[in-house]
């Protein structure tokens, strides 16, 4: 059996890859800084390692497991946001901790491919369309530049030690167990009843919402590609949806009027006014993207609503 581990595996999208690459045969691993695997997935993994990333944790996993064939790199920094506010740990948690992933694997496992997980931002606010895989980036914010300080330092060992490695660059990824961001933020607003819903820029910014369902689906396509040449590969669906149109299909499925909704044209520092992928490798593989915006909308109200919100 295939065996596959996953770092950040308790995380919003960690948790989603676990469960989809068990439910395709794959033996999977996971890492992370929570304590032990949490509920729901302590019966899906077979081997789990808590605390930081460092030499010990990737041997004592590999003591209980084995080699693995593919190791899933999603841990690090995940918001804008946190990099704003703690932009020093931001490059620890992403670029410190990949550096340890990479330096294990060129000593124990060479062979293993690796798959690191990027993001759109950075690309930075240099596109006002479509974004090719091979498009000119320049990071905006602490967050984007880790993220492409990251790729570059994955592309040095690539190409020098001949690791298999690719990087997926994310776009606007949302779904159940979102527990930050606009959704999970609007959804809070929206559920209370709040009379007037202010929410930040003019509503128009561009963005390619993706489902975590569609995305870890993506991840284990991307694994096969991993290569010394180190391919860059944009997660993305290539539609544009605008901010506004996002708050009325949430808002909409509140059993909410949108004209509750308010923009206060301001931007938060470190955010493109577009982000939206062009067709490119994943396209190529065959790979389509399942999930509609209204449904998956819809399904986070509902899982959002399942908590106890109203």
């Amino acid at each position: 059996m295939t065996l596959a581990w996953v770092t950040g595996a308790a995380g919003f999208i960690g948790r989603h890859l676990v469960r989809h690459l068990a439910d395709a045969g794959v033996c999977v691993s996971g890492l992370d800084l929570v304590g032990a695997a949490p509920a729901g997935l302590a019966d899906t993994v077979q081997g789990w390692q808590t605390g930081p990333l460092s030499p010990a944790a990737l041997a004592a996993l590999a003591a209980e497991t084995g080699i693995p064939g593919t190791i899933y790199h999603l841990a690090g920094g995940s918001s804008v946001g946190a990099s704003l506010a703690d932009p020093h740990g931001d490059l620890t948690a992403t670029v410190a901790a990949c550096g340890v992933v990479l330096d294990w694997l060129r000593t124990h496992a060479p062979e293993t491919r690796l798959v690191v997980v990027s993001s759109a931002a950075v690309y930075g606010n240099l596109h006002a369309g479509p974004i090719a895989d091979t498009a000119a980036t320049s990071p905006f914010s602490p967050y984007g530049a880790h993220k492409f300080a990251m790729e570059t330092v994955c592309r040095g060992w690539a190409g020098s030690f001949g690791m298999p490695i690719a990087a997926a660059r994310l776009f606007s990824v949302y779904g159940p167990g979102l527990t930050k961001q606009l959704l999970w933020d609007l959804s809070g607003k929206l559920a209370a009843d709040t009379p007037t819903v202010m929410l930040g820029g003019t509503g128009e910014e561009l963005r390619d919402w993706t489902h975590v369902d569609d995305v870890v689906r993506a991840l284990a396509v991307i694994a096969p590609l991993a290569s010394p040449d180190m391919p860059v590969i944009n997660a993305g669906s290539g539609t544009p949806v605008s901010v506004r149109r996002i708050a009325a299909t949430l808002a909409d499925a509140f059993d909410r009027d949108e004209n509750c909704l308010r923009f206060s044209g301001e931007s938060r520092p470190g955010d493109p006014f577009s982000l939206v992928a062009a067709p490119g490798r994943l396209q190529a593989t065959g790979f389509e993207w399942q999930v509609g915006l209204e449904d998956g909308i819809g399904g986070y109200a509902r899982w959002y609503r399942s908590r106890g919100g109203r």
